[in-house]
């Protein structure tokens, strides 16, 4: 048989099952792009489904013409009207290099599906070498002009960006108002009675000799990174608005903003504290919860997410300053009057209670002989009246120094 009537005829065959092509293409790219995975599948199939078409019309064209080598000639490759548009919309929700792997991941369901119809109708590799090579350079060139496209809408969607990120910021923190002109973009941005949870983020600290390398370079936001962290970890369970782009922005530094649900699994490579769900006249208060259990698991190095109730009596140090102030004038201020003396008096301390109240444990952290750990803790005893086999007297330390970690020495 001719490839000029085998061509048509395998092109044929799978227009005649465009349906379940494009579904086959559509669980392709769920199953290897989370971030599609993400996304209902009425939304992505518009478009897939575009794409399988202008696919199989190139093929299709390409036996018209005689076969000319589509390397030649300046051959140029037709996208329907407004389809770029629509893929830089759909940037705003996926990243731009899973939307360059989706043309790639469609291309091979489509090249093994037509290839199967090809060697069906007996097919040479010498007829399909030339029309892999079309298919090839149509996906090439298809990927450039999308790259083009989204970061063109990248570059005139900014200052929209930063006024929703401002938006966020202020159903966050409370400063958001109703009555005044934003109000609408506010709507636009968080219905009314939507429940959804506040989180903020931000990137865990390694240790002390990797500290340099995670800070962002001179002049940067020292929210970028930890944004984008929270953009690629977060991504399935993110709020988005009326037109699908996520609810986040930076708080002092940190990833925020809103999620529709509690993330999957432990949330590695990332410090998320969470707020319960809530509807938007009550995010403030949830954010503030939010921010203590964030500050709470950063304190106690732990990643992944929590809620406040999750990480007990370590936020309620973070949500309750006033007692923490109190037990440190109780605790801690009999040391301070005995200068460098007494800040190995409370070091000694916080290392035995970070070793599990283990004295050779916390006489190797510290470098010491444990009868000199021993003598120290004894000192630490008589001048603070702290007795350390009492359990309530070491709850009032252990709190004491967690909040002077955290909330740093009082003015």
């Amino acid at each position: 048989m001719e490839s000029s009537t085998t061509v048509p005829e395998a092109v044929a065959a799978l227009h005649a099952r465009i349906g379940a092509l494009t579904d086959e293409v559509i669980d392709a790219l769920r199953g290897q792009l989370p971030s599609y995975a993400a996304l209902p599948v009425d939304r992505i199939r518009p478009r897939v489904a575009v794409a399988v078409r202008n696919g199989l019309a190139l093929v299709q064209r390409w036996a018209g013409e005689e076969h000319r080598s589509p390397r030649g000639g300046g051959r140029s490759y037709v996208l329907p009207a407004g389809h770029l548009d629509e893929v830089a919309t759909l940037a705003r929700t996926l990243p731009v290099e899973d939307i360059i792997s989706a043309y790639r991941i469609g291309s091979d369901v489509v090249w093994r599906r037509f290839g199967e119809e090809m060697a069906a109708r007996n097919a040479t590799a010498e007829e399909l070498l030339p029309i892999a090579e079309t298919l090839r350079a149509w996906a090439n060139a298809t990927t450039l002009r999308i790259v083009r496209s989204c970061h063109l809408g990248a570059r005139r969607g900014a200052p929209t960006d930063r006024r929703r990120a401002a938006l966020v910021r202020a159903l966050l923190l409370g400063e958001a108002r109703w009555d005044d002109p934003d109000g609408g973009e506010a709507d636009a941005a968080c219905d009314r009675s939507t429940l959804r949870l506040p989180f903020r983020a931000r990137l865990p600290v390694a240790g002390p000799e990797d500290a340099p390398a995670s800070r962002p370079g001179p002049g940067a936001d020292p929210g970028d990174e930890a944004l984008a962290r929270a953009l690629d970890l977060l991504r399935p369970w993110l709020a988005r608005d009326a037109a699908g782009r996520p609810l986040v922005t930076t708080v002092d530094g940190d990833a925020a903003g809103l999620l529709v649900g509690r993330p999957g699994g432990l949330c590695r490579g990332l410090v998320v504290g969470l707020g319960a769900p809530a509807a938007r006249s009550a995010l403030a208060t949830e954010f503030t919860r939010a921010t203590h259990a964030l500050r709470a698991a950063a304190d106690s190095g732990l990643v992944g997410a929590f809620t406040r109730e999750e990480l007990g009596l370590r936020a309620t140090v973070v949500a309750m300053p006033a007692v923490g102030d109190q037990l440190v004038r109780l605790r801690l201020e009999p040391l301070a009057e005995r200068g460098e003396d007494g800040a190995q008096l409370e070091e000694a301390a916080a290392a035995y209670l970070r070793q599990g109240m283990r004295l050779e444990a916390a006489a190797r952290s510290l470098y010491v002989h444990p009868n000199t750990l021993r003598n120290r803790l004894r000192r630490f005893e008589e001048l603070t009246g702290t007795n350390l086999r009492d359990p309530a007297d070491l709850a009032e330390v252990w709190w004491a120094l967690a909040h002077r970690r955290i909330h740093g020495p009082a003015e």
